[in-house]
């Protein structure tokens, strides 16, 4: 369930990254620099629909910084899209890969409209001109687009292709998140779970929870809520006690199937019903008595107005940006042990990297390589936060800053930029 935003989302990201450019005694030129896309690209789409008349979209890819390689990040088909939404998600993903210390940069992509709304054909439509509008700019040595809310495999396939009779290329690498038998990589379905399940392991040991029968509630019942719940149940053997999506919300101290909640929600349209379950009051949701929360829908869910009764031993940010500012400090207060949202939810643009390095030689890993691989990234990003967070005195989020912004920082000296 997701509560009124307080906050343009770009403007928390800024906030979040001045708490950091303030410690760590950045110059003002270096801030700035910082806290500026590099390059915005704003554009109209008019597509076909299947009655005949032209409907005109309005998409966005923001390319935020490139000091440490070309730029990477998702795109999102949504409703309410926003240019500040794209900018917010383009800065966090230029955090994330630096702190994953993945040779990229960040960018992200949406375009305003309800893909549950259109048939296949307009799906295909809108996705097709998306990239008539971006493929000059886009590319696996500049920038690199993958799937994220409201789009898949299938989506990116589409995309792939028309990058490919546009410019006579075949070239895999310039969209990851594709399918298997389109240069895909295993692994990809549920590597953000995956790599938040790495991180809510470390986490566990940090502050001695025994995640054997910890009670789990998941809000946001998508494909990282999905894989969440039955990573944590299959690997660990916690209680999933409470599930929500953007319909309903339930829970069950016994403990819920993940598999038996996605099937009915596959089937009723939402987890809101499921046999056995009591409903949950949506306000109330992220207010359960539980060891782990992991918020993985939207922005802004977690505020000063809401903080104070949140109370997880661990908060894993699978969403992006779900905890605003003020929130933080709440929650740090109270002694709530934070996973932020661009080191929980890597895995995915990890795993995204790594089937960009499969594509550019032409060769495939196996899953056992691939989990082993984003175990070590995952484990490693983590330690390097804590330490930082023991070191200085920080909360995990502002420690996560202070080593990207380091090491974007470090890129752009070396380059001349500051």
């Amino acid at each position: 369930m997701k509560t009124p935003k307080q906050e343009n989302p770009f403007e928390m990201a800024c906030r979040q990254l001045d708490e950091c450019a303030g410690r760590l005694q950045l110059s003002r030129g270096a801030h700035q620099l910082l806290r500026t896309p590099l390059r915005e690209y704003h554009f109209t789409m008019p597509v076909r629909m299947d009655n005949g008349d032209i409907e005109v979209f309005h998409g966005f890819r923001i390319q935020y910084n490139n000091a440490r390689g070309p730029t990477k990040g998702g795109i999102r088909f949504h409703p309410e899209e926003t240019i500040d939404t794209v900018r917010a998600l383009a800065a966090w993903m230029t955090w994330k890969c630096a702190l994953l210390d993945l040779p990229l940069g960040g960018a992200k992509g949406g375009v305003v409209c309800d893909p549950r709304k259109l048939s296949v054909c307009e799906l295909e439509r809108v996705s097709r001109a998306y990239i008539q509008a971006v493929w000059p700019v886009i590319g696996p040595h500049r920038d690199i687009p993958a799937p994220d809310v409201y789009t898949n495999s299938q989506v990116m396939s589409w995309m792939m292709d028309e990058y490919s009779r546009i410019t006579g290329e075949a070239l895999g690498g310039v969209i990851t998140g594709k399918p298997m038998s389109l240069g895909g990589s295993v692994g990809r379905d549920d590597a953000t779970a995956r790599g938040g399940l790495y991180t809510i392991r470390e986490a566990a040991r940090e502050i001695g929870l025994d995640l054997k029968g910890a009670t789990v509630a998941v809000q946001g019942y998508g494909n990282a809520g999905y894989h969440i719940a039955r990573l944590l149940r299959r690997h660990f053997n916690a209680r999933i006690v409470a599930i929500s999506d953007s319909r309903g919300a339930i829970k069950n101290p016994r403990g819920l199937d993940p598999e038996k909640v996605l099937a009915y929600k596959q089937k009723k349209g939402s987890v809101a019903g499921f046999p056995g379950a009591a409903a949950v009051r949506p306000a109330a949701f992220l207010e359960l008595p539980v060891d782990i929360l992991v918020p993985a829908a939207l922005e802004e869910v977690i505020t000063g107005a809401n903080a104070a009764r949140i109370r997880p031993r661990i908060l894993a940010e699978l969403a992006n940006g779900p905890t605003t500012p003020e929130a933080d400090h709440i929650l740090e207060k109270n002694g709530v042990h934070v996973i932020p949202d661009f080191l929980c939810n890597a895995g995915g643009v990890t795993v995204s990297y790594f089937e960009m390095v499969q594509n550019a030689y032409l060769y495939a890993w196996d899953q056992l390589r691939i989990e082993e691989r984003l175990d070590r990234k995952m484990t490693t990003a983590y330690h390097e936060v804590l330490a930082t967070a023991r070191r200085y005195n920080l909360g995990m989020r502002q420690a996560a800053y202070q080593v990207a912004v380091q090491r974007v920082i470090e890129a752009m000296r070396l380059r001349g930029w500051i």
